[in-house]
């Protein structure tokens, strides 16, 4: 593993390890370069409550690697969580830098309702 995925990893391993002991559903990001993913995950970690991401059917009739793309995950994640039950939740970035398609998918699931 190089040098980057693994600081990136040990980033997101102590995030995971201090929303555990806040015992809350957390919204969980994944990127790649093409794509972008989202997860409400439970508190215990073992279950998925709702999901979004660029690579469903509806979501690739656009560009899917850009901020306008993330905000629209964002949205579209925050108004699944809510249908599930769920509106407040903690922000695992999973070790990437909050800036660009990460931080848009983080406020526009803010002012879709969902608090974190």
């Amino acid at each position: 593993m190089n040098l980057k995925k693994s600081a990136r990893l040990r980033r997101a391993k102590r995030t995971r390890s201090k929303i555990s002991e806040l015992r809350m559903n957390r919204l969980c990001v994944y990127r790649t370069p093409r794509h972008i993913y989202a997860q409400i995950i439970s508190e215990q970690g073992n279950q998925i409550m709702a999901s979004a991401s660029t690579v469903e059917k509806e979501n690739r009739k656009n560009k899917t690697s850009n901020v306008e793309a993330a905000s629209t995950i964002g949205q579209l994640i925050a108004k699944r969580s809510i249908e599930a039950g769920i509106d407040k939740v903690a922000f695992d970035r999973s070790g990437y830098a909050y800036h660009g398609r990460v931080k848009a998918l983080a406020e526009a699931a803010r002012e879709s309702g969902l608090k974190f």
